[in-house]
């Protein structure tokens, strides 16, 4: 457990006065796992494991949003008042409750649009949480898609999720788009 930031000052008890090389520091960006890495490509790590009938959705949904210029500004305008931080903390947080393996067949191919409006410390408004929309699907599948979401909003916000209470504006109303295959928030 030595830290790259000690090499940098040359602190390192194994390598005491000795400071990192450009190949050191390309070295140790090999060791780093993020959901996302530049390489001489775009590494999307999401798309490790899963089913094999999967694998292809996630490159295929990332060719399609990075090279479709009117699915950018969507998704930009959705989020342009957010920092990467709470957008990111919030989309992990509710995933994190959210069970798609429980929903049939026909549930997994709808997307529901979900509303909720939230408490100053972070916590969802039960009665609140509504479906807006859904596509792709039944009634009785954007049922069972919104029960799902539902569940995941409240079970996760139980102890209130961890938002900046500074921006609490920009979160006090959120939408989310619950989707197997993407999740957004507006």
């Amino acid at each position: 457990g030595q830290s790259f930031r000690d090499f940098l000052k040359g602190q390192l008890p194994a390598l005491p006065g000795e400071v990192p090389t450009l190949s050191d520091w390309a070295d140790h960006l090999t060791t780093i796992f993020p959901e996302a890495r530049v390489k001489k490509f775009i590494e999307m790590r999401g798309a490790d494991g899963g089913p094999w009938r999967r694998l292809c959705a996630l490159p295929a949904f990332w060719v399609g949003l990075m090279y479709d210029q009117t699915a950018l500004d969507a998704a930009w305008d959705l989020v342009k008042g957010w920092d990467a931080e709470t957008r990111d903390a919030l989309r992990v947080a509710v995933q994190k409750c959210w069970n798609v393996g429980s929903l049939s067949t026909d549930a997994l191919r709808t997307t529901v649009v979900v509303s909720v409006s939230m408490t100053e410390d972070g916590k969802p408004v039960v009665p609140s949480i509504r479906m807006r929309s859904f596509s792709g699907g039944s009634q009785a599948s954007a049922q069972q898609a919104f029960d799902s979401a539902r569940r995941a909003i409240i079970r996760c916000g139980t102890r209130g999720y961890d938002l900046p209470a500074e921006k609490y504006a920009l979160w006090q109303e959120i939408e989310m788009t619950f989707n197997p295959e993407k999740m957004r928030i507006k």
